[in-house]
């Protein structure tokens, strides 16, 4: 909100009015363009990256904390078998 300064999200926080809404701006990094930009940055290098960390483990964090915790222990202290 120009106005305000608040920031507001579409689903999670919407503006609780419609005066408010209606002077709502995006923020130019958001915008779709810019997205596609920063992606195909991403994929251009995540293969370098891969390459370089040969010996990194791949994490599911979408899971209880505690399990994942467990998990990156476990590989830190016994590393699982990896393929080579």
């Amino acid at each position: 909100d120009p106005v305000t300064g608040e920031r507001y999200h579409v689903t999670f926080r919407p503006a609780p009015t419609p005066e408010i809404q209606a002077r709502l701006r995006q923020n130019p990094k958001d915008q779709e363009e810019n997205i596609d930009k920063r992606l195909e940055i991403y994929y251009s290098n995540v293969k370098a990256l891969e390459d370089f960390y040969q010996d990194a483990f791949y994490v599911n964090a979408d899971q209880d904390p505690y399990v994942v915790f467990e998990f990156i222990e476990s590989c830190i202290i016994k590393p699982l078998p990896c393929k080579k």
